[in-house]
């Protein structure tokens, strides 16, 4: 039997920002749900993010049509058909950034981040490059899954820093992995056990970067019977913090597991 998943995602400018260089993509078909967040100036980080977004979605509806069809990048034999083909979706999209900001010099320095999970079977995969974030939370406890590719998670992993230093830290928005900066990118590759109960939040630095995880976790947790309303909570939150970038929420429940 396959997955059974309730989903719901919304994007939102913020406060401070002139337009949204966010995207989401909720493909409840194939069970992919992705979050992007675009850097660059002008419009190049929506060029960015929305290429992301529908290069891994198309590379996935094509794939699992042809399972014979030809990858741009060799399979990783220590790892799945499945985690092959997130990992090198992902890549993909990194490949479609680089060079079309090589082809058009308006567009020269974009990148994006990118979040993506894919649930089958009773296992979720997670594809993940830059600062956005894939959380669950199982019963009453929320837990981050990804790593931050950033500045201050660099420095948190070599010296013990005080809350109030986090909060005072002064690149905090500088990311050191992302799509787009060069021809080939790193793609962290995680895999997780499902459980009936379970919800993924997957978003930007838009809003974990003003939301705290416990009060991520309270908000989902009143409203974890409409997720549509869950989502729009969570922006709210997050602008009443500031609003001070784009900010993007996807939420999927797992209903049962086969």
């Amino acid at each position: 039997m396959p997955l059974r998943l309730e989903s719901a995602g919304l994007t939102d400018v913020g406060r401070k920002r002139g337009h949204n260089e966010d995207a989401l993509f909720l493909d409840r078909e194939n069970n992919l749900f992705i979050v992007a967040d675009g850097m660059g100036g002008h419009a190049s980080g929506e060029v960015a993010s929305q290429l992301a977004v529908e290069t891994l979605f198309q590379f996935f509806q094509e794939t699992g049509k042809d399972k014979n069809r030809t990858w741009p990048y060799k399979m990783d034999k220590s790892y799945s058909f499945e985690e092959n083909r997130l990992m090198v979706g992902v890549k993909l999209a990194n490949k479609q950034i680089f060079g079309r900001a090589q082809m058009d010099l308006r567009l020269k320095g974009m990148g994006t981040t990118l979040v993506s999970t894919f649930f089958q079977g009773n296992r979720v995969l997670i594809g993940h490059v830059g600062d956005s974030r894939v959380y669950v939370i199982r019963g009453s406890e929320i837990s981050q899954l990804t790593e931050d590719h950033s500045l201050l998670n660099d420095y948190m992993k070599i010296k013990k820093l005080t809350p109030e230093e986090i909060k005072n830290f002064p690149h905090k928005n500088v990311i050191v992995r992302a799509l787009g900066m060069k021809d080939l990118v790193q793609v962290d590759l995680l895999s997780s056990e499902t459980q009936p109960g379970d919800i993924y939040l997957l978003c930007s630095d838009g809003l974990s970067g003003l939301v705290e995880d416990p009060e991520l976790n309270q908000i989902v947790q009143e409203h974890k019977n409409d997720l549509n309303t869950a989502c729009q909570k969570l922006i709210d939150e997050a602008n009443r913090n500031g609003g001070n970038d784009n900010i993007t929420v996807v939420l999927i429940k797992v209903l049962d597991t086969p």
